[in-house]
């Protein structure tokens, strides 16, 4: 049949390599992430390389509260105890991934880092995910990663968006793909599973820039990529770009054909952990489309089983 599914990395009708199709071969369960805010900070934002952040950030990506009583050991402790009872109630017994999401997760010492980490571990999660900047890998904190790799599953995850320097600039992402290459290779030496973060519609940018970076991550083989669409938020940089009419995000469709395009070039055996982001609807601008996830992924399976195509029909083999 024409529209019968090629793609062999699935157990559905997804023509990409998901996260849960990972967790499932991988581990024989679903595999849950327990959301960890450990207090850190950025070199973005408290002024070692810059002030306020890339042009899209609302002081970081995490939601919970900072240290308790100034330890990470509680604060990781009793935000995990928290998300383990909220994950539990929907999919009880699931395992349980300790997520370090909330800026840049390996940007202090090295000790710090060791207890943050360390408390997950004792509390007997199946592993640990790890998101940071390319130029925060100090070769005494691969060192720690190292060591917790052989502990756990351990990942690491690299917030990319781009290739191209001129865009960096215009985000204020305040490295450039040459230092980002240096941490990559860092993690990569030293086995540690790596995920790429890429996001689509950064200003400036058009669809052949958007498959420039997909065809070079493809080049670099990543364990796992997440791609992400760019959010207008309130209280950001770029929403005042947005407000003057410096900016327009993509539309649905438009958004839909790139991430297709992208996952032509990307490796069958790249898992695709995020295909789209989740917005928080207190404080999405723009665009308002993508507040529907549902809409975005249904739209991206359709289209892809329309036009017979399916992740790394552009690379030898699956």
């Amino acid at each position: 049949m024409k529209n019968e599914n090629p793609f062999r990395y699935s157990d559905d009708n997804k023509r990409y390599h998901t996260l849960n199709y990972y967790n499932k071969t991988e581990f024989g369960s679903k595999v849950f992430k327990a959301v960890i805010d450990a207090g850190f900070s950025c070199p973005n934002k408290d002024g070692t390389k810059s002030v306020g952040g890339c042009i899209y950030c609302m002081s970081g990506s995490g939601y919970f509260t900072e240290k308790t009583d100034g330890r990470i050991y509680d604060s990781v402790k009793q935000q995990l105890t928290a998300e383990k009872e909220r994950i539990y109630k929907k999919h009880p017994g699931s395992l349980i991934t300790a997520y370090f999401q909330a800026n840049t997760n390996t940007y202090a010492p090295v000790d710090i880092l060791r207890e943050a980490y360390t408390s997950a571990l004792d509390f007997g999660v199946h592993g640990i995910s790890i998101g940071t900047r390319a130029d925060c890998l100090p070769d005494d904190v691969t060192a720690l990663l190292s060591d917790i790799n052989s502990r756990t599953h351990l990942t690491v995850e690299l917030g990319l968006q781009t290739i191209h320097d001129k865009t960096a600039q215009i985000i204020n992402r305040c490295y450039n793909y040459d230092e980002f290459l240096s941490g990559y290779r860092k993690l990569k030496n030293a086995g540690i599973r790596t995920c790429l973060h890429l996001i689509d519609g950064l200003p400036g940018e058009t669809k052949a820039d958007m498959l420039a970076t997909a065809a070079e991550v493809a080049r670099l083989h990543p364990d796992a990529v997440k791609i992400h669409l760019l959010h207008v938020n309130r209280s950001t940089a770029l929403e005042q770009l947005y407000l003057s009419g410096d900016y327009s995000p993509l539309t649905r469709d438009e958004y839909i054909d790139i991430v297709i395009a992208q996952l032509e070039y990307l490796p069958a055996d790249i898992v695709i952990e995020r295909i789209t982001g989740d917005a928080d609807k207190r404080c999405l601008v723009a665009p308002l489309w993508s507040a529907d996830k549902i809409a975005v992924l249904g739209g991206i399976d359709k289209q892809m089983a329309l036009r017979n195509t399916y992740q790394g029909i552009l690379t030898t083999g699956q």
